[in-house]
């Protein structure tokens, strides 16, 4: 898990980079089409394709769309803020999930658990600026959209674990935003220009490389222990932000950062103790 935050936290440096020079639909859509044809062939070598179209369709196509808005949403924030801002509001998206999970999975959550996202929540608008200044930012709420969509998509994949196999629905999602976003970025195509071809090799690099370390880390291990190292991601942005762009998190984003991490960590500790509870 702390190699895939690592990938990941080098991928989205690598969006950072190229949005400055691409519009954020076609960075989604490199993001996907980069790193399909590596994808392509670890399904090929460790499932196969015979049963690749035996899925359910309706919730793979929901996907795409929700990966297509996440990444685009995601790759425009990004443009206008620090990774560790970024990543900070991002952090939100475990308080979504359990909150969606309610309507969506049927599961109980308690009032104890009610009140921490609302916490978390509290410290989005902390790093959003309590004074109104920030709240109203297209970066930050792009971000905010986008962790909203990864909840949802992260629920729907809930659904579909029951039925479908992880690498299908990995090969599906980077098929459906491959082919969805570049379709939406091909009327203000940007043409790719020859000095960006090592960054497009490191977005497929970290992206496939991320890909197969979070799969391999919740198979072999419990979500709820693994999970927790999603929030190293925001020393990772840390590091990255000073020695690419020279800048650090302010006080509002640290703060923010202890709120919504606070609540995220009571989150997955209490997801825990109902599984152990369940399975002694």
């Amino acid at each position: 898990m702390a190699l895939a935050v690592f990938m990941f936290a080098l991928m989205d440096t690598v969006m950072k980079l190229l949005t400055a020079r691409y519009p954020a639909i076609q960075v989604a859509a490199l993001r996907s089409l980069t790193s399909l044809p590596l994808v392509a062939i670890y399904v090929g070598v460790r499932v196969g394709y015979r049963d690749i179209f035996k899925v359910r369709w309706p919730l793979h196509l929901l996907r795409g769309v929700l990966g297509i808005a996440m990444l685009t949403f995601f790759a425009f924030g990004i443009r206008n803020l620090s990774l560790a801002e970024a990543y900070t509001i991002f952090f939100v998206s475990p308080a979504l999930i359990t909150a969606l999970s309610v309507w969506f999975l049927k599961e109980r959550v308690g009032a104890a658990r009610w009140i921490a996202i609302v916490v978390g929540l509290g410290g989005v608008l902390v790093v959003l600026r309590p004074t109104g200044a920030g709240f109203l930012t297209i970066g930050g709420l792009a971000i905010l959209g986008a962790a909203a969509m990864y909840a949802v998509s992260a629920i729907t994949v809930g659904i579909l674990a029951r039925t479908d196999r992880n690498e299908h629905m990995v090969f599906w999602l980077m098929v459906m935003v491959a082919v969805g976003a570049s379709a939406l970025a091909a009327p203000g195509w940007v043409a790719l220009s020859m000095a960006d071809l090592p960054l497009l090799a490191a977005l497929s690099f970290t992206g496939f490389i991320g890909q197969l370390a979070i799969t391999e880390a919740f198979a072999k291990g419990e979500a709820s222990s693994i999970a927790p190292f999603e929030y190293t991601a925001l020393a990772w942005a840390v590091g990255l932000d000073w020695l690419l762009w020279q800048t650090l998190p302010d006080g509002y984003t640290m703060i923010g950062a202890a709120i919504i991490i606070g609540s995220g960590l009571y989150l997955l500790r209490h997801e825990k103790d109902h599984v152990e509870a369940e399975h002694p």
